[in-house]
């Protein structure tokens, strides 16, 4: 089994989607890898460390030789269009957002595996590269907000006078959230945490957050680890909440994001006006619409006095520790799919079926189909 990686083209990214080691473990198994010439430059992966895992450096003609081709971001259709008949793919596909791709994907008969649809079960955790991703965009995150911040985050005593603490108020307690919670902890900030779900309260504590509660948190039902049925009651209480709290913070970092819908606005331009001079507001959700109403996608730039960092892809950001861990998360359901000799195609299996996109020409996705009905 021949495994293809290709060198990412979108603009800004910087990870790979294999590292030598991961490359070394996957040979060890059986399969033969063949690499894009200088698919690891901008990860700090030359193609003689790729060479001397075991791997084959090739063009990129010749990569499409391979049964899996696996990648980062979506594969592009003009790459969908130079792929064998029946060849299997793996990257993020965010296929509920990418109608014309998943046609180019039937039209070729490929079967497309999403990283971003691996089903979020305990036995999947070594394949969810989601969390593996947000776990370092949060840590990133706080150093960007820390960066641009004109003040340190720990309370300092000197000779000259004290310096009080800054805070940090963090909008979701997913991955992302409790990474940034942990990061601004270790540097010292006082770091208040929103989150509409009762149960991330336990873990915002334990990371030494001050969880905001707002009257009526119990009632929010929780499915799949997101949040249901929130009433207009709740959610008043919940801005009325935010608004007091966002006029002392010093950095905001907001994380939410709804799967097939644009991000949530959660802090208003009415709210950044309110906020302090020199304060900062850096926005996970950007790429997808963003969580701040005024936040620019890859720009970082300056309003009302408060600083909105609008940088899409953080984890590129930190490529190599990216790679590592997505390459481990990429390897992993390549060892539960397939092995050496050919892919087990257990449909009925629960990280097939939630990862499978495409297959024998059609759309098998429940999700995704019902997104691009």
């Amino acid at each position: 089994m021949l495994i293809g990686v290709l060198k990412e083209s979108k603009e800004f990214e910087k990870r790979v989607a294999l590292t030598p080691d991961i490359v070394k473990q996957l040979i060890k198994k059986g399969f033969q890898v063949l690499i894009e010439t200088g698919a690891g430059l901008s990860s700090a992966f030359s193609d003689l460390n790729f060479k001397d895992s075991g791997a084959k450096i090739v063009e990129a003609d010749e990569i499409y030789k391979a049964k899996i081709l696996v990648k980062v971001n979506p594969f592009t259709i003009l790459e969908v269009n130079q792929m064998k008949s029946e060849t299997v793919c793996i990257s993020f596909l965010y296929a509920y957002t990418q109608a014309d791709l998943v046609n180019a994907l039937k039209s070729k008969n490929i079967s497309a595996f999403s990283m971003d649809a691996v089903p979020r079960i305990s036995r999947a955790q070594k394949m969810d590269a989601l969390s593996s991703q947000a776990n370092l965009a949060g840590y990133k995150a706080v150093l960007l907000g820390a960066n641009a911040l004109g003040k340190i985050f720990p309370l300092m005593m000197t000779a000259a006078g004290t310096i009080t603490p800054s805070k940090v108020l963090i909008f979701g307690a997913g991955v992302a959230g409790l990474q940034a919670i942990a990061t601004a902890k270790r540097l010292g900030a006082v770091v208040e945490v929103s989150d509409v779900r009762p149960e991330t309260k336990e873990q915002v504590e334990s990371l030494g957050g001050r969880f905001l509660s707002v009257e009526g948190v119990d009632q929010v039902k929780v499915e799949g680890g997101y949040a249901s049925e929130i009433s207009a009651e709740f959610l008043a209480k919940q801005q009325k909440l935010i608004e007091d709290k966002i006029k002392d913070a010093d950095i905001v970092i907001t994380t939410a994001l709804v799967i097939g819908k644009k991000a949530p606005i959660l802090v208003t331009e009415e709210m950044v006006k309110s906020m302090k001079m020199g304060s900062v507001i850096v926005d996970l959700a950007v790429e997808s619409g963003g969580n701040c109403a005024i936040s620019e996608i890859n720009k970082t730039v300056v309003k009302y006095g408060v600083t909105l960092i609008g940088i899409a892809n953080l984890p590129a950001l930190l490529s190599t520790n990216a790679s590592q861990l997505y390459a481990t998360n990429i390897s992993a359901l390549i060892l539960h799919l397939a092995n050496p000799e050919s892919f087990l195609w257990e449909m009925e299996e629960e990280i097939t079926k939630g990862s499978l996109i495409t297959h024998q020409g059609k759309l098998v996705h429940e999700f995704t189909a019902s997104i691009l009905k």
